[in-house]
């Protein structure tokens, strides 16, 4: 079976304790890179939950061509969600 290579867009509070720990728990899956505007905060939760990637810009995550799933943790502008896959490797879903 192939792995499921997890990316966070908008790492904040509910990925904390919730669906971000859970990425790791899950047989074939693994939570490889986080997104947060702030690269500060971005890189801090990468380091707690010992996720190998950060970014602060959102295509940059989305091209990373390690990140075959992404799961949006935040609201996001309907239009900008509209051009997403448009942008996206053949090997992601979203």
């Amino acid at each position: 079976m192939n792995e499921v290579k997890w990316g966070i867009i908008g790492c904040g509070d509910v990925t904390e304790v919730k669906s971000g720990p859970a990425f790791n728990k899950v047989p074939y899956s693994n939570l490889v890179a986080v997104m947060r505007r702030s690269p500060d905060k971005a890189a801090d939760y990468a380091k707690r939950h010992n996720v190998e990637k950060w970014y602060s810009d959102a295509q940059q995550l989305i091209s990373d061509p390690d990140v075959n799933a992404i799961y949006v943790a935040t609201p996001l502008p309907h239009t900008w969600l509209m051009r997403w896959p448009l942008s996206m490797p053949e090997n992601q879903c979203m």
